[in-house]
């Protein structure tokens, strides 16, 4: 099988802050995701990071170094650990078919290990890889005594899930995380049907100084959820553009066209579903600044359903939710009360109009495009910090 024709899956790195996430990236993939600068400055993920690899297996080895036979390419979205970016981790979690879940040996569990655990849950992650790092800083008693936590933490949720020790640092057992992410199943593809791309972050890729003839458009990061896009398409971007008119905010579709088509950071003529990917659209290169389309869908142009700001959710709560304090006890949701939900890869704050049971009648502060069925992750404020409380789906 030829690179071209290799599967490619998306690799979700989560886990609490300074277990290593990053640095696991790095040894991975060969690549530093927390590349803005603020991210520099201070030492953590603050935005969803992206790094793609083959990996190859030479005899019983795997490697990224192209040594023997490409088996697989991944695409890896690195998420933020910190409890204040909840949200953020779930819009990348929402790209994502597998999950790796970092801890660290020498820290052990912590609030935020049990909430990314929840978060892929409730976004329908089904494998996980656990990876247990920096074993180098404690004695083996220690070692053993955290992976047999590890194993009570994954009972019920994901049984199956393999549990690597390494060091990120001293890279021990990196081959051991290739091969785990090999050996993983291939999820179900939907290449039928229109295009249903998920746009996750949005940029102007363009240099100071760059001559007008060489200028490109604005470009979205996502992944594909289902159909095939190529280039020349003409899309749509739904919600699209925020524009402010006498004091109020209107969502403004925007269509464009396709220019340029990227797997991971090879440029190809058509997407189909699986990893990572970017569109060069022929939008003003400072449309795509900032993020400023992150959460929205686009597809082939006159395909999207309408923009809605109301919603109907069935769901449920969990018995508890994690703070860095502890558990709080998660009461019903209350008619008025503001929670936020995140869709696909957008979030929104909502307010509970009505109630019956399990579902729930919602008034969204930002339009979501609908679809039934799609699943929802629900937050609660705790002392000013979103928590995950529950997960349903669209009615």
């Amino acid at each position: 099988m030829s690179k071209e024709e290799l599967e490619t899956i998306n690799v979700g790195i989560v886990g609490h802050i300074d277990h290593g996430k990053t640095t696991i990236l790095y040894k991975l993939s060969g690549k530093w995701a927390d590349t803005h600068s603020e991210e520099m400055k201070r030492g953590i993920t603050l935005k969803l990071g992206y790094a793609d690899i083959t990996i190859s297996k030479d005899k019983d080895q795997y490697n990224k170094d192209g040594k023997g036979v490409p088996v697989l390419h991944v695409s890896f979205v690195d998420n933020p650990g910190h409890e204040m970016l909840m949200a953020t981790m779930l819009s990348g979690a929402a790209m994502i078919d597998t999950a790796i879940l970092v801890i660290a040996a020498n820290e052990g569990i912590k609030p935020q290990t049990r909430e990314h655990l929840i978060a892929l849950k409730a976004k329908n992650v089904k494998n996980l890889i656990v990876v247990q790092n920096k074993i180098d800083l404690i004695p083996k008693e220690k070692t053993i005594e955290n992976y047999k936590e590890i194993k009570a933490l994954l009972k019920g949720r994901f049984d199956d899930a393999p549990i690597i020790p390494i060091s990120a640092q001293q890279e021990v057992n990196i081959d051991k995380i290739y091969q785990a992410i090999a050996e993983l199943p291939i999820p179900p593809r939907d290449k039928t049907g229109n295009p249903l791309f998920l746009i996750a972050r949005s940029f102007d890729i363009n240099r100071p100084g760059t001559s007008p003839k060489d200028l490109h458009g604005a470009v979205l990061g996502g992944t594909l959820k289902r159909g095939s896009l190529k280039v020349g398409d003409e899309i749509e971007i739904k919600p699209g553009r925020v524009i402010k008119e006498a004091n109020q905010y209107h969502y403004k579709t925007m269509n464009t066209k396709v220019v340029r088509l990227f797997k991971g950071s090879k440029e190809v003529q058509e997407l189909t579903p699986g990893g990572s990917m970017s569109i060069e659209t022929g939008l003003d290169m400072a449309l795509g600044k900032g993020d400023a389309f992150a959460g929205c869908i686009a597809s082939i142009s006159k395909t999207l359903p309408e923009i809605t700001n109301s919603v109907r959710v069935s769901f449920s709560l969990f018995n508890e939710s994690f703070t860095s304090s502890g558990t709080v006890k998660i009461d019903p949701l209350k008619p008025s009360e503001t929670i936020l939900l995140s869709i696909n890869t957008s979030k929104t704050l909502a307010i509970v109009k009505k109630m019956n049971k399990n579902e729930a009648e919602l008034v969204l502060k930002t339009p979501i495009v609908p679809f039934k069925g799609d699943t929802v992750a629900i937050a609660r404020n705790f002392n000013t910090h979103w928590r995950l409380i529950g997960s349903g789906n669209i009615v």
